[in-house]
C-alpha cells in the first residue's frame, strides 16, 4: 500500500484503521490527526483576516488578507518560510496551510486574532461568530 487515508466515522473505520496498522510493514509510518477545522470556522477566519487587512498597517504598510494569514500562522507557532520567486523579485511564504488545521487550533488561532484585533483598534464585523 502507497498512501492511505481514513477518517473516523464509525466503528467500521476504526477496525478498518486497525487491520491495516496490524498488517503495516515495519517502517510504516502513520501519522493521526484531530478533526480538521470546520468551513465556519475558514470563513470566519477569512472575514477576520479581511477586516484586518482594511483597517490596519504592519509596519508602515498595508497588507493583504493573505499576508496578514501569514503573519498570524507565524505568530501562533506555526512554521513559516520565505523562499525567493523564481526570478528573484520578491519572496514567497512557505508552510503549514490553515487547511490543515485542527478545530481546536483554528480556535486557537480564531482567538489570538481577536485578542490581537482588540489591542489594535480592529472592529470586526461579526464577532459573535468569532469562534
Amino acid at each position: 500500500m502507497g498512501r492511505a487515508l481514513i477518517t473516523i466515522h464509525s466503528k467500521s473505520d476504526i477496525d478498518r484503521a486497525a487491520r491495516w496498522v496490524s498488517q503495516a510493514p515495519v517502517g510504516t509510518r502513520i501519522e493521526f490527526k484531530a478533526p480538521k477545522r470546520s468551513l465556519p470556522q475558514n470563513d470566519r477566519m477569512w472575514a477576520m483576516l479581511t477586516d484586518i487587512a482594511t483597517q490596519r498597517l504592519h509596519a508602515g504598510r498595508k497588507y493583504t488578507p493573505d499576508q496578514w494569514k501569514v503573519l498570524f500562522m507565524h505568530a501562533c507557532g506555526r512554521e513559516v518560510q520565505f523562499i525567493p520567486a523564481l526570478d528573484n523579485s520578491t519572496f514567497i511564504p512557505f508552510g503549514q496551510s490553515s487547511s490543515d488545521l485542527s478545530v481546536s487550533e483554528m480556535t486557537d488561532l480564531i482567538e489570538f486574532m481577536l485578542a490581537w484585533g482588540a489591542e489594535n483598534g480592529v472592529q470586526f464585523h461579526d464577532e459573535a461568530q468569532a469562534a
